[in-house]
């Protein structure tokens, strides 16, 4: 039986007595990574907050299968929050909608979630009413027209059905009680709203795609209430990503158990504190870059070598050769080979010991 299918749904409950100490750790730390935020300056803000959204919507969207291109991801993210990175790529359609979607739900945490709000993201999800091969319906509530709506995993003929979610005929009522319950969710912890939010939208389903996109996104609305700024230092989508196979044994234990999801506000807590904890990586980042451009940023760099530079420093991926430096820049490998020569003879670069064709450069190690 399905918790949907429970007599009391949709009252779900937990055991604020266990949850205590787990809520308690991760109100502390997450107050404490604000604080160390507000701290650092508004540039430095802001470069985090990128960082951290970037990595949001990639990862969210890789829980799904999806890969975006995390320098066209960046780029869309820049451009919204007024940032002049330098070379922004131009973005396509779905990622600018899952950016849409993602920073309608940080900056506008106060504006009330209604359907058709909801509808918009869905439409921002999916701008070309497909999902991959299949059309599927756009802004709207699924029909159900193929059949009843499954999780399922496995080849064709051999599928595991992981979860079956509420007949199409019920979404409309079972989301005007979510989206009243979200508006005016009483007096439970807000980190608690936000793990209740996220199961008890992905157990509605009430979209033909998209849903736990979506059910991330509130989650992450939610989360920014408790803090009161539309500012993120921290992803609980990567979190989730890194943990990607407890996250759905955890959903399907508490989708196919009793209405007490104790266990689920859990795995929510403890996902959410390693999220936290996680952040630091980010902080790290940002002021590794900052360090750097203190020591370099008044040297006499060309727009070529400040492009790859920040690249670098923003996290490339692979091992960077002439061939590499010469596509991202648009220009010959000779020039590329000048450039670079020149970074490691500035102390900014250093050559990988591996020479011939595999010679490769990477950002010096700071004295």
């Amino acid at each position: 039986m399905y918790i949907w299918e429970q007599k009391s749904w949709p009252n779900l409950s937990w055991d604020s007595g266990r949850l205590a100490v787990p809520l308690a750790r991760v109100s502390r730390e997450q107050g404490r990574l604000v604080g160390r935020m507000e701290s650092l300056g508004f540039d430095l803000r802001r470069e985090a907050q990128l960082n951290t959204l970037t990595e949001d919507v990639v990862r969210s969207s890789e829980i799904e299968g999806e890969k975006l291109d995390i320098d066209q991801v960046r780029s869309s993210i820049a451009r919204r929050l007024g940032m002049d990175i330098g070379g922004l790529a131009p973005a396509d359609r779905d990622v600018e909608g899952v950016v849409d979607m993602m920073l309608d739900a940080t900056t506008n945490y106060a504006q009330p979630l209604t359907a058709e709000r909801l509808f918009d993201w869905h439409s921002a999800l999916f701008p070309t009413g497909r999902s991959g091969m299949h059309k599927i319906a756009v802004g709207k509530w699924r029909d159900d027209s193929n059949g009843p709506m499954q999780v399922v995993s496995g080849p064709m003929g051999r599928q595991k059905v992981h979860y079956e979610a509420p007949p199409a005929r019920r979404v409309p009522n079972e989301m005007k009680q979510f989206l009243r319950w979200f508006g005016e969710p009483g007096d439970a912890d807000p980190l608690l709203t936000a793990g209740l939010a996220h199961l008890w939208f992905v157990t509605i389903h009430p979209f033909d795609d998209g849903n736990g996109r979506i059910a991330r996104a509130i989650a992450d609305m939610a989360l920014v209430r408790t803090e009161g700024s539309g500012q993120r230092f921290y992803s609980m989508s990567a979190q989730i990503r890194r943990e990607r196979t407890d996250y759905y044994t955890t959903l399907e234990r508490a989708q196919q158990g009793a209405l007490d999801i104790t266990p689920w506000q859990d795995w929510f807590l403890s996902c959410l504190d390693r999220a936290i904890e996680n952040s630091q990586d980010t902080l790290r980042a940002v002021l590794r870059k900052a360090q750097f451009w203190e020591r370099y940023g008044q040297q006499s760099l060309n727009a070529r070598q400040i492009k790859v530079l920040n690249r670098l420093l923003d996290g490339f991926e692979g091992k960077l050769t002439t061939s590499k430096w010469a596509k991202l820049v648009k220009c010959s490998q000779d020039t590329a080979y000048r450039d670079i020569l020149d970074l490691v003879e500035r102390g900014a670069l250093r050559k990988e010991t591996a020479g011939g064709r595999s010679t490769s450069y990477s950002l010096a190690t700071e004295k």
